[in-house]
């Protein structure tokens, strides 16, 4: 009998597994689903390596924002262990000056103990579709955000700020790949989205109606969807 890949997600930042429960509770039935936990490392380098130290030979990768920007660079250091890709509402590019800049102002707010007053007032209200605010997914951000703490807040900037262009780690894919995203992500707007597909062209494109950066929340059942489809193809 046929065993289903195994599927490796990786969330966004300052988020966990909660990120995915809706997929989770869809897809484990039919496979294994594992959640990486981006913690420990402060460069994308590390990050990856520590992924693929964890995970099986061979696997399917789906990552959101900070973590499909990690999953280019699990691909990029391993291409033959990951047989599938999925990159949802995320970026390609290197960090431009400008976001650089942004970073260090928050870096130096938690550096005085204000995590949770940064999360709140600057990420937390670009994470979700402008035209319809969900509270729930809110307060659930901030609580993945407590858990986690200001170090992992810490390490996750520096590894984002430093992270590598990778944009020609995906014009060398060739595995099955879907790029989604939520239709109002303020933080990876289409034209990222579009850069992705022009690079990989085989690529399965969606766009995710009523959502912003976060539809695995924000719409469940059609990303969890997608995602099967993805998954079976």
């Amino acid at each position: 009998m046929h065993t289903p890949l195994p599927l490796v997600m990786l969330p966004g930042m300052m988020c966990d597994h909660r990120l995915f429960t809706p997929q989770i509770e869809a897809l484990s039935s039919e496979r294994q689903v594992l959640v990486a936990e981006l913690n420990g490392f402060s460069t994308m380098n590390e990050l990856a390596h520590d992924v693929l130290e964890n995970a099986p030979e061979c696997f399917a990768l789906a990552g959101l924002s900070m973590g499909g920007i990690l999953a280019m660079e699990v691909i990029r250091q391993a291409p033959d262990r990951v047989a599938k890709l999925a990159l949802m509402d995320t970026n390609p590019r290197a960090e431009i000056d400008e976001v650089k800049a942004a970073r260090a102002e928050q870096l130096a707010r938690v550096e005085r103990g204000d995590m949770l007053g940064v999360m709140r007032d600057i990420m937390i209200p670009r994470y979700t579709h402008t035209d319809y605010p969900n509270p729930d997914i809110d307060t659930l951000c901030l609580t993945m955000a407590a858990n986690l703490g200001e170090q992992v807040f810490i390490n996750q900037s520096l590894a984002l700020r430093d992270r590598p262009d990778q944009q020609q780690t995906l014009a060398n894919v060739s595995v099955p790949t879907l790029i989604l995203m939520g239709e109002d992500d303020q933080l990876c707007p289409l034209d990222r989205h579009e850069t992705m597909q022009s690079l990989i062209p085989h690529a399965t494109f969606s766009v995710v109606e009523k959502a912003g950066h976060l539809p695995t929340l924000e719409q469940p059942n059609v990303t969890t969807r997608q995602l099967a489809n993805w998954l079976n193809s």
